[in-house]
C-alpha cells in the first residue's frame, strides 16, 4: 500500500513536471513569436516613414518621441543582424525590438547614440562583433554608416559607458555574459564612430 502511494505520487510529480516544462517552451515559442511579428510590423512602419520623408521637401517640428515608436534600423551585415530601433528600455520595449537610451542624441542626430537590448534575444550576435565591424543605423532621415572602435565589459553600475560626444557615435549596451542564466553581473558595451562619407 505504502509504495503503491509512492509509485503514485512519482508518476503525479513527473506529470505535473512535464507540464510545466511544456508551458515554459510554449510561453518562450509565444513570446518569440510575437516580437518577430512586431519586428516585421515595425520595419513596415519604418519604411513608411522612409518614404513619407522622400515626399516632402520641408522639415517641419516633429513630435516628441515616446515609448515604443520606431525610430530606425540597425544592421551589422557581418553577424548578419538586423532590428528595430524603439524609443525607451522599457521591459516591454525590449520585448519587442532594441531601445533607444533616454538622455542620448536620437537616431539620426549628432552625438552619441545609445541603444540597449536583451542579450538573449536581438543582441545575442553582439557576442561575435569585432573591431572594424561595420553598424548601420537607418531612420527615415538616411544611413549612416558607423566603424566598431572598442569593446569592453563593464559593471551595471558604470554610468559612463554612455557619455556625451559632440561628433556621431553608436554606443550598443547589452547584458554579459550572453549564457548566463539569470540577471547577468555585467555589460557587453560596443562603441562605434560615425564614418564620413
Amino acid at each position: 500500500m505504502l509504495v503503491e502511494r509512492g509509485q503514485q505520487f512519482v508518476r503525479w510529480t513527473q506529470r505535473i513536471l512535464v507540464l510545466t516544462g511544456v508551458l515554459a517552451l510554449a510561453y518562450v515559442a509565444v513570446t518569440l513569436f510575437s516580437a518577430r511579428v512586431y519586428q516585421n510590423a515595425a520595419s513596415r512602419i519604418l519604411e513608411e516613414q522612409i518614404h513619407a520623408e522622400e515626399r516632402h521637401t520641408f522639415v517641419g517640428t516633429r513630435n516628441p518621441v515616446k515609448e515604443g515608436d520606431v525610430l530606425g534600423r540597425i544592421e551589422i551585415p557581418r553577424i548578419a543582424l538586423s532590428v528595430v530601433v524603439l524609443q525607451g528600455t522599457t521591459s516591454q520595449t525590449l520585448r519587442l525590438g532594441v531601445g533607444h537610451i533616454d538622455g542620448t542624441a536620437l537616431p539620426g542626430n549628432p552625438g552619441n547614440i545609445g541603444i540597449a537590448g536583451h542579450r538573449d534575444t536581438f543582441f545575442r550576435g553582439l557576442k561575435d562583433i569585432r573591431s572594424n565591424d561595420e553598424i548601420l543605423l537607418q531612420t527615415s532621415a538616411g544611413t549612416a554608416t558607423y566603424v566598431v572602435d572598442w569593446i569592453q565589459i563593464t559593471q551595471p553600475s558604470d554610468g559612463g559607458i554612455v557619455f556625451s560626444a559632440s561628433t556621431s557615435a553608436l554606443t550598443l549596451v547589452t547584458c554579459y555574459p550572453f549564457y548566463y542564466i539569470g540577471a547577468a553581473p555585467e555589460r557587453f558595451v560596443v562603441h562605434a564612430h560615425c564614418k564620413q562619407p
